[in-house]
């Protein structure tokens, strides 16, 4: 990565508000092949309800196929439709094995020639993972059904890891199990062109590190 704007957030460790993430749910979503029995916990949990969480922290989910790509979705509340979803250009599967290292540092790179949308609002996006480039993605306007399918049974769970009941039979023999990491961010706006979500841990514990980066350079 040679865009200095990039690396200055991606080095970032003391100057800037930070949280450890939560060492339980890395530890689930890197175990998930053998998770296959969460769906109806799942199902249950999806149910609406009244907020678990009452705070401030923005809802961060990454979910996917197994032979799929992982795609990621940000909410304001987890009741809400997503802020900000995307579908990223690299598998779960090497997602999962990124998470093997314990940080995670997931950065998205916008150009853009204009000011005026929020950075959340631009729509292509050049995405790093751990300093190493996967490619580019588009940020859609409209979710797809997949998508919808994962917000609708993930309605009501603030946090968690597992294997989520796919839409039919057929994507599930043919994309392998849909997997889900949902967790709650700490979220800081550096500037108009930056803001930066870093995990929160539901214990208190120190332990691995999940940090999404949003950069937008001229």
């Amino acid at each position: 990565m040679e865009n200095p704007a990039l690396l200055s957030l991606l080095q970032r460790t003391t100057r800037e508000k930070r949280t450890k993430t939560g060492g339980g749910l890395f530890r689930m979503f890197k175990l998930l092949p053998m998770l296959t029995s969460g769906c109806k916990m799942v199902a249950l949990l999806g149910r609406p309800r009244k907020p678990l969480l009452a705070d401030s922290a923005t809802t961060g989910t990454l979910f996917g196929y197994r032979k799929g790509r992982v795609s990621l979705a940000i909410q304001e509340d987890p009741h809400r439709m997503p802020i900000f979803v995307i579908e990223l250009p690299m598998l779960t599967s090497d997602f999962q094995k990124e998470m093997a290292s314990d940080i995670v540092r997931l950065a998205m790179e916008s150009e853009t020639k204009t000011r005026k949308k929020k950075v959340l609002e631009e729509f292509v996006w050049a995405v790093y993972c751990n300093g190493r480039k996967y490619g580019y993605c588009i940020r859609r306007k409209q979710m797809s059904d997949d998508e919808l399918h994962v917000m609708q049974l993930l309605r009501g769970v603030s946090m968690g890891a597992g294997v989520l009941p796919g839409p039919s039979e057929k994507e599930a023999a043919s994309d392998g199990e849909l997997t889900y990491m949902r967790a709650r961010f700490d979220r800081v706006v550096g500037s108009k062109d930056s803001e930066s979500l870093y995990m929160i841990n539901p214990d208190g514990a120190t332990g691995q590190e999940l940090s999404i980066f949003f950069v937008r350079v001229h």
